[in-house]
């Protein structure tokens, strides 16, 4: 009897402490996530300043000039990051030079928090709009704060869409965004069904497209097939999407043309056909899988060669 009584008090007396615990441990995790919070936007700040904002706009007409000449450089040493993943920026802000488009509308699929995005430069420091569409919703919550605090984009923030990407949805969820009719960048990074999805896309026509391809899967022309309720990094991690001799072939039935990638050779890059063909000409896919990087990588597709594919 006394033994339980002792228990029972022992429990009520520790019973505030097990609260403030908790209160505590919610009160460092939400500091952990303003520090984050801050850690992003300094580095957003830097990457936003007006002497990063005056060199880009300079370089860009100083390729118009050049294009105008005809002595425009190659794509593939325009290159540089700002906030894409890998040197895709540079690549970007050559062709729209190219091109001859200062600002314009983006459709960014698969884009994480729209941060560390192949958009994101465009947005920040040359007042793109468009949207941005993630199946995380962690993603989408920090991005949506970060585009409407930044003091670049916070009276305008892009749009964002919080769903699975699928070919049933896609058209539905542009349309849900209600953006102008000319889209003159889109990106697809989805780690699965990018290949499905762009070809599944008809209400835009886009300038520009990058698109994430599988360069394990060398110069065979395969896709992985369609799955709807994919989600990375499914039966193995090295079995999905599309090789990139598949994407072009996917890209020119779509009015498209290759004319390059990042240095590793997997975000290739289209522009429309009839679109400053002169200054940013095609290329073949295997120019783009020339990185020696990649002969290691076609070692990666051993374990899964005799698997089922889509060749086309």
């Amino acid at each position: 009897m006394l033994k339980r009584m002792f228990r029972a008090l022992r429990q009520r007396a520790l019973l505030p402490l097990q609260t403030q615990i908790a209160n505590l441990q919610t009160q460092i995790a939400n500091l952990q996530c303003e520090i984050a919070d801050l850690r992003y936007n300094v580095a957003a700040n830097a990457k936003t300043s007006p002497a990063v904002k005056i060199g880009q706009r300079h370089l860009f007409h100083r390729y118009r000039s050049l294009v105008s000449q005809g002595t425009a450089p190659a794509l593939r040493d325009t290159g540089y990051r700002v906030f894409s993943q890998f040197e895709e920026d540079g690549k970007l802000l050559f062709i729209f030079a190219a091109i001859g488009i200062p600002r314009g509308t983006f459709i960014d699929i698969g884009s994480g928090d729209g941060i560390n995005s192949n958009c994101a430069n465009l947005a920040l420091n040359f007042g793109w709009s468009g949207l941005f569409i993630d199946g995380r919703a962690d993603n989408i919550e920090r991005g949506e704060k970060f585009y409407q605090q930044h003091p670049d984009t916070w009276l305008d923030p892009p749009r964002f869409i919080h769903a699975m990407v699928t070919r049933e949805n896609i058209n539905d969820l542009i349309r849900q965004a209600s953006l102008r009719n000319q889209i003159d960048l889109m990106s697809i990074d989805i780690d699965g069904n990018d290949y499905w999805v762009w070809d599944a896309i008809e209400c835009v026509t886009p300038s520009v497209v990058i698109v994430e391809t599988h360069i394990e899967f060398g110069t065979r022309s395969i896709v992985v097939p369609y799955d709807k309720d994919y989600v990375y990094p499914g039966k193995h991690p090295d079995y999905h999407g599309a090789s990139p001799v598949a994407m072009a072939k996917l890209a020119n039935k779509k009015g498209y043309r290759l004319v390059g990638s990042n240095e590793y050779g997997f975000n290739t890059i289209y522009i429309r056909r009839g679109l400053v063909e002169d200054a940013v000409p095609e290329v073949s896919p295997e120019t783009v899988l020339a990185h020696r990087r990649n002969l290691v990588r076609a070692k990666l597709f051993d374990p899964i060669r005799n698997w089922e594919y889509v060749e086309v």
